[in-house]
């Protein structure tokens, strides 16, 4: 049961996050909504690894979590170019 409300509450978060992303008046503000819906994301699969003993998930979340940081290099690499400060 509380699994339920852990995932109902992290599901509220992501969609919280995901309506920042569409509506931030800058870019760095949209990435950080973004890089909060994978770490949300992130932390959903290994509750649910944890919770059901499936250690798939738990690699599935750390190849997430990897490929997002090397995302969020990338795109701050990019809007550093760009000179967006603010």
């Amino acid at each position: 049961m509380i699994l339920l409300w852990v995932e109902i509450v992290a599901i509220a978060a992501i969609v919280i996050c995901t309506i920042r992303a569409i509506l931030g008046p800058t870019a760095p503000d949209r990435m950080v909504a973004l890089d909060g819906v994978t770490a949300l994301m992130i932390a959903s699969l290994v509750i649910l690894g944890a919770f059901y003993r499936v250690s798939m998930l738990l690699d599935i979340a750390l190849v997430y979590a990897l490929l997002s940081f090397l995302g969020t290099l990338a795109i701050a690499k990019y809007l550093e170019g760009r000179g967006v400060e603010s």
